[in-house]
């Protein structure tokens, strides 16, 4: 997993591995820093793109079937 770890006083900000990120906290304390998990911040955003993609399936599916309808009445 990847991190991003930003300094809540200066702003700073560091890319880290999961290995990375341990060792960082050894030295430094939690409270000090605002930690995002990058790995999953691409999951949720994968997940969201595919959610749509079905939506708009669905959309076009119940498009089509009206057409279908239509054309044979």
């Amino acid at each position: 997993m990847n991190y991003k770890i930003v300094n809540r006083n200066t702003g700073a900000t560091y890319f880290l591995n999961e290995k990375e990120k341990k060792n960082f906290f050894t030295k430094n304390k939690v409270q000090n820093y605002n930690e995002v998990n990058l790995t999953e911040q691409k999951r949720i955003r994968t997940n969201k793109m595919l959610d749509v993609v079905a939506h708009l399936c669905i959309i076009g599916a119940s498009i089509l079937a009206t057409l279908i309808y239509i054309q044979n009445y």
